[in-house]
C-alpha cells in the first residue's frame, strides 16, 4: 500500500469512493455534486490536495484538503472501500494528511461531519480535532458537527 497525490486519472476514483458512502448513508447534496464532479476546479486549483491509498492497481481510500481561507483548509471527502475498513487505513491516511498540512505551514484544519459517523468522529478526536460551534448555514445539510485542529 502507498499513499499518492491527486492526478486527473484518479478523479473518477475520488468521485466513486465518495458517492458510495454518501448514497449508502445520506443523500448526495449539490455541494457534493460540484466538488466530486470537478475536483480539479474546487480542490486542486485553489491550492488544496487529494490523497489516495493505492494497493497494487486499486485505489482503496481517499481524502481531500479543500481551501476555505488563507491557511485554513477543510479536511473532507474521506472514504475507504468497505472491504478495507477496520484495517486502520483511514488512520494512516489521516496521519499522512496531517503531516502534509503541517509542512504547508497551515494554521487550521476544519471538518464538517455527522454524529451518525461515530467511527469517523472517534478518529478525528483521536488526532486532536476538537468540536467547535457549527454555523447555521454550513455547507452540508447532513452536517451536525464541526471540528477544528490548530496546526500552529
Amino acid at each position: 500500500m502507498k499513499i499518492i497525490s491527486y492526478a486527473p486519472q484518479y478523479a473518477e476514483n475520488f468521485k466513486n469512493l465518495n458517492l458510495a458512502w454518501l448514497e449508502r448513508l445520506f443523500t448526495i447534496e449539490p455541494h457534493d455534486e460540484e466538488v466530486l464532479g470537478n475536483p480539479d476546479k474546487y480542490i486542486i486549483q485553489p491550492g488544496g490536495n487529494i490523497f489516495f491509498v493505492k494497493e497494487d492497481d486499486s485505489i482503496i481510500a481517499t481524502v481531500a484538503l479543500m481551501k476555505m481561507e488563507e491557511r485554513v483548509y477543510e479536511l473532507t471527502k474521506m472514504a475507504v472501500t468497505p472491504e478495507y475498513q477496520g484495517k486502520k487505513i483511514g488512520q494512516k491516511l489521516m496521519e499522512h494528511t496531517l503531516e502534509f498540512a503541517k509542512r504547508q505551514d497551515w494554521d487550521q484544519l476544519i471538518i464538517y461531519s455527522s454524529r451518525k459517523l461515530k467511527n469517523a468522529i472517534y478518529i478525528y478526536k483521536k488526532y486532536g480535532f476538537e468540536e467547535i460551534p457549527i454555523e447555521e448555514n454550513n455547507p452540508y445539510a447532513r452536517g451536525d458537527i464541526k471540528l477544528r485542529l490548530n496546526l500552529s
